[in-house]
Order: structure tokens, then sequence, then C-alpha cells
């Protein structure tokens, strides 16, 4: 004798249905999500599957708005850059440069545990390129080839790149704010045995950031404006 099964009406209608939060996804909501999860627990935690937990969505659903943690990891180098106001230029070199230099900082440090991704990944979007597009237009402006340029280019990001990832990957002790860290590395240097170092050792003990990144981007922002008046 057979038996007709009757379907639950509740479970046909959840048979295809996307899975609960997916219909919200979006690419905004996916790079916030990111940031949020490296905010809170650092680049290195950052995947598809913490990305998915903290939407309370599959981690498979991801894929139809970025491309892999790859995909992921670009994207939010790209969004985070994408905040840079690029500053009106003046028509002065050093001071153009130094507003640009100082704008990509502030857009670099506003998500302190994600600069490193801003800072040494290769991207190619609009977003990514446009603070090089505008030290590139400050440099022709003043006069220089387009060979010379792309040199000038690359000596002023390889100081303010450097700078950056000194600063977000440093002890907290070698910072201004830890005195007993300031302290115990200052005593180190002074029991060096090394005369430079223990000669140095009150400046080489703590180090402010904010000072610190002025001092290397004038330096060679200043090399850049000497280099064009000597030979003007």
């Amino acid at each position: 004798m057979s038996t007709t099964k009757h379907e639950n009406p509740a479970s046909s209608a959840r048979r295809g249905r996307p899975p609960k939060g997916t219909a919200q996804l979006s690419r905004e909501a996916i790079l916030d999500a990111a940031i949020a999860v490296i905010d809170a627990e650092g680049a290195d935690a950052l995947s598809m599957r913490t990305v998915g937990r903290h939407l309370g969505v599959d981690a498979k659903s991801l894929y139809n708005h970025v491309e892999g943690k790859e995909g992921l990891l670009d994207a939010v180098a790209e969004h985070i850059l994408a905040g840079i106001e690029i500053p009106e230029p003046t028509g002065s070199l050093q001071h153009d440069l130094r507003a640009i230099a100082r704008a990509f900082r502030r857009s670099a440090l506003a998500h302190p545990q994600a600069a490193t991704l801003v800072l040494t990944r290769q991207l190619s979007s609009l977003a990514a390129l446009s603070p090089t597009e505008a030290v590139v237009s400050v440099l022709l402006r003043a006069g220089c080839s387009p060979e010379e340029t792309v040199h000038l280019l690359r000596s002023l990001l390889a100081t303010v790149v450097g700078t950056l990832l000194r600063e977000v990957t440093a002890d907290p002790a070698f910072g201004i704010g830890d005195v007993e860290g300031i302290a115990r590395r200052r005593d180190v240097l002074e029991r060096s045995g090394l005369p430079g170092l223990a000669e140095t050792a009150q400046h080489l003990s703590r180090c402010d950031h904010d000072e610190e990144f002025d001092f290397a981007v004038d330096l060679v922002i200043e090399g850049v404006a000497a280099r064009l008046g000597e030979r003007a």
C-alpha cells in the first residue's frame, strides 16, 4: 500500500532561498565589515570566513561581490585610499608636495591596523593612482622631465611609505607615551658600550611620529627643490 508524503510548505518555501542576510549583501557592506574585522583583530585575522561571520552570512556568498581573499585585501586598501582628500594645488612645489604627503598619511592611519595593506599592496584602481597623479602633476608643472619626475616620485614615495611603515609597526615603547618603556630603552643604549649610541640615547629611545614624518618628508622635498633650483 503506497503512502503519499505531504511536503512541508515551510520547507518548500525555504528551498532555493538565499541564506539569511544574503539579500542585503553589497560590496560596500562587505568592505565595511572587512575593515571592522581588521580594526578589531588585525589584518592577519581577515578572511572570507571572518567577514561572513561578521555579516551573518555564508562566506561563499561573498564571492559574488569580491574575488576571494586577495581581492578583498585589495578592495580594502583601495577603499581607504579613496578617502584621501587630495588638496588643491597652489603652484608652490614644496607646499603642494607636503600637503599631498600629509593627506596620504591621514588616510593611511585612519585605520592603523589596515595601514600595511595600503602601504604594501600594488594597486591599479583610480583611487589608488590619484595620489601618484597628484605628485606627478606637481613635479611636471615645476619643470621636471617625465623621466626625472618618475625618479623623484619614487624617492618621495619611498620616504613616505618607509616612514609610515615604521610608525605602524613600531613597538609602543618606541613612542613618546610609554615613559617606562622609553626609560628602559635609554638605559640599554647608555649601557651598550657604543659611544655614539650612548651619546644619542636620549633621542634614540623615543620617537614622536608626527615630528619624524615631517622631518623625513621635508628632507626629501627640500632636496627636490634644491635640485631644481641649482639646475635653474
